[in-house]
């Protein structure tokens, strides 16, 4: 067994190793630990903190009540439960074995809250702008009317008498067994969304938008016991021992101003567990609270500073941002140090219990899920109901029982696995697409995989079907097509069947590198070489010519030649971008030809670095053009290997200046006239001019008028020249600008 663990081992870090090369090498997808998982779908499977796939307990559909939502539940005396709906507000009695009533049908849309008293009478507290019943035999009377927005929780004290959390506003309410009632605790939040008590009898209440968990000793007397810094404390579960754990929540569920109606979600991305940490807060124990101030808020402070609260909650859903924690478990101990046991940046905790081996189990909004937080402070995912979210939690002498949304059901989690179970996990993007090689997995018990590609990111009616099962752990080959995509899917059959470590080898498929740009420049004699990692263009460059592979709309302008020139000793550099899709390493061909040629000549090949320095004389004056190819062969097979190449606009190497031919002067009095014949061998002319008697130059324009051509007539005409001897220089341009010269004597 340990050597093949080694072996296995060994495995992955080469697949880790290829994974991390950029080329059309073999790379593996890996899913080994608790958040790879936590990524996927559920159906009958478990999860353990160590990344391991069980069967989940199996899962009865015990009640269901064909309305959008259950909103709370409460175990009667014998057994029985009692569940509050939304969107009809209908209150239901279920009994242990699945036989259902509807007991009362309220005014208002929804029943948030359910409690039964020492003798078994149902009450129920309906929202918006609802009221406290008390149904006996089905039929309800009005026990309570706290004039608030929102009746959120209930909860009985020892003595009978009734406690009621209201929102909007935040309010505490005790009402005596005959239906006389009192403010007890203003808490100046904008809602009390949770009530219980703790084992010495005082009230726990937890509020929103402030995050705080009060414990309210008295009427009017309570002392924060802590302070959350996420906005909603959702559920209270005091311990006999003093212990007390705390879940609360946060984003647009945080906004009690309409329903509470979660946004259901498609299988989220991933949980994230924080280390436990530890807060200790200034009351050490109960002399302390004794002794502590009250927090009894004075009527206009407490409602001055609840203004704000209660306008941000009816100002909208508050924003989420990513990758902020969006829940959390605390356990509040009876030193009044605190810890963090779980928290999360994609899941509500909605409901909370605690087993009587001191296991946490709660639920959440991502698709129904239920956890159990061990001792050790390891998270187990119980069981993915797939109902959207889980909204209460209880446990009857069966097992736990969960409330659920999306459909309003109670679903039992049995002690003993279910029989089968299977696990689909998320897409992976392979980033192209990619030849399917093994899959490999570890495992117990009857395990069995299958698998499915496509081409788009979420799998539809184009992607292959599911693979026939594979069975092999080491050898399995994945049958399904080539393709971007791939998702798989585990089936674990009978007792003890586990799933863990799961690899898929792929070979991507290597797409070619692409040349962008050829730049082509002229630098004085002396430059040295230049290896550049995009477009240089020399300073000492007289001219220089870039041609792009970007299909933009200038290129509607043509691509025009470009003319170099040099002097003695001068260079030509030739320099190009280019990049691989898959960031594999180049290397490059260089090629040129001149204009009436056919075949490309070789410069130089296998060049790591994108630019190349020619002497500026191995190439005659004439029209050139530049290849340059580049290739991936350094990071690929050399039957993988791609490559691509880009040919640059024409190059006009032109060194040979304009030839000057000059007439003899004809001078009429202090007129003069001479004509100039200029010739270029190789490009058009582009201005011409004299000096007389090494004056200042005076162009001239041709005699038709435009220079653009190689050979061009010149009429020069100039007066006032005194009588004597004098001296006329014609100096012409080409397009390389080089310069041609010539001089006359005039007498």
């Amino acid at each position: 067994m340990n050597a093949t663990r080694s072996l296995l081992r060994a495995l992955a870090l080469c697949g880790v190793a290829l994974a991390s090369l950029s080329a059309a090498t073999t790379t593996t997808w890996e899913m080994n630990s608790y958040q790879d998982f936590l990524k996927g779908r559920f159906t009958g499977i478990s999860l353990d903190r160590d990344g391991r796939l069980h069967l989940a307990p199996k899962l009865e559909t015990v009640f269901s009540s064909g309305q959008p939502a259950i909103w709370s539940m409460v175990q009667a005396p014998d057994g029985s439960i009692y569940a509050g709906t939304g969107h009809r507000g209908r209150v239901y009695h279920v009994s242990p074995t699945g036989a259902n009533t509807l007991v009362w049908t309220s005014d208002e849309p929804e029943v948030f809250a359910v409690a039964v008293d020492s003798s078994g009478v149902l009450y129920a507290a309906s929202s918006p702008d609802g009221k406290v019943y008390r149904i006996v035999s089905g039929k309800a009377s009005e026990f309570f009317a706290p004039k608030a927005k929102y009746i959120w929780a209930l909860a009985f004290a020892s003595d009978g008498s009734l406690f009621v959390g209201t929102g909007d506003p935040g309010n505490v309410y005790r009402v005596d067994k005959s239906g006389k009632s009192e403010l007890y605790y203003e808490s100046g939040q904008s809602h009390v969304t949770a009530l219980a008590f703790d084992s010495k009898g005082n009230l726990l209440a937890g509020s929103e938008p402030n995050g705080i968990l009060y414990r309210i000793s008295a009427k009017d007397k309570a002392f924060v016991l802590y302070d959350a810094s996420l906005p909603e404390i959702r559920a209270i579960v005091p311990q006999p021992d003093g212990t007390v754990y705390a879940a609360a929540l946060g984003g647009s569920v945080a906004n009690r101003s309409g329903p509470l109606m979660p946004a259901l979600s498609a299988p989220m991305s991933i949980t994230v567990t924080a280390p436990a940490t530890t807060v200790t807060v200034s009351d050490s124990s109960e002399t302390n609270a004794q002794a502590a101030p009250d927090i009894k808020p004075k009527a206009d402070t407490s409602k001055a500073a609840s203004q704000p609260a209660q306008q941000a909650a009816a100002a909208g859903p508050l924003t989420e941002i990513p990758g902020v924690e969006k829940s959390a478990v605390y356990k509040i101990n009876p030193d009044s140090t605190v810890e963090t046991l779980w928290s999360s940046k994609e899941e509500n905790v909605y409901s909370m219990l605690v087993e009587p081996n001191g296991s946490v189990v709660f639920a959440t909004d991502a698709q129904g899920r239920v956890y159990r937080l061990a001792s050790d402070r390891k998270a187990t995912l119980l069981v993915e109901t797939n109902e959207g979210e889980a909204t209460r939690l209880l446990r009857d002498s069966s097992g736990l029982v969960a409330a659920t949304g999306d459909m309003g059901k109670l679903l039992r989690l049995a002690g003993s696995e279910g029989g089968n179970g299977t696990y689909e996990s998320p897409v992976h993007d392979s980033g192209t697409v990619a030849r399917w090689g093994r899959l490999t997995w570890r495992s117990t018990g009857q395990a069995s995989f299958a698998t499915r590609s496509g081409n788009s990111a979420r799998p539809d009616k184009t992607w292959s079907d599911w693979s026939a099962p594979l069975t092999d752990p080491q050898n399995s080959i994945i049958g399904s097509p080539n393709a971007r995509y791939i998702q798989w899917r585990a089936e674990l059959n009978g007792p003890g069947a586990t799933a863990e470590s799961v690899r898929i080898f792929y070979l991507p498929q290597n797409n070619p590198p692409v040349v962008r740009s050829i730049n082509v420049t002229s630098q004085a004699g002396g430059a040295s070489s230049q290896k550049t990692s995009g477009t240089n263009s020399s300073s000492a460059a007289a001219y220089s010519i870039t041609v792009t592979d970007t299909g933009d709309a200038s290129a509607a302008a043509g691509t025009p030649t470009q003319t170099l020139s040099h002097g003695a000793g001068s260079q030509i550099q030739v320099t190009w971008q280019a990049d691989d899709p898959d960031s594999d390493r180049l290397v490059y061909a260089l090629y040129f030809r001149g204009e009436d040629e056919t075949e490309w000549k070789l410069l130089k090949s296998n060049m790591p670095e994108n630019s190349l320095l020619l002497d500026g004389d191995v190439l005659a004056d004439g029209r050139y053009y530049f290849r340059v190819v580049a290739s991936d062969r350094p990071s690929n097979a050399t039957d993988a290997a791609r490559q691509d190449e880009l040919v640059s606009a024409p190059v006009l190497i032109d060194n040979t200046p304009p030839v000057v031919a000059l007439s003899a002067p004809r001078r009429t009095g202090e007129r003069v006239e001479v004509d100039a014949d200029v010739m270029d061998q190789t490009s058009p002319l582009r201005r011409c001019e004299y000096s007389l008697d090494a004056g200042p130059w005076t162009p001239v324009e041709t005699v038709d008028g435009v220079t653009d051509a190689p050979r061009e007539q010149y009429h020069i005409a100039i007066g006032g020249v005194r009588p004597g001897e004098h001296l006329l220089v014609v100096r012409a341009y080409d397009t390389a600008n080089n310069a041609g010269l010539a001089k006359v004597v005039i007498r």
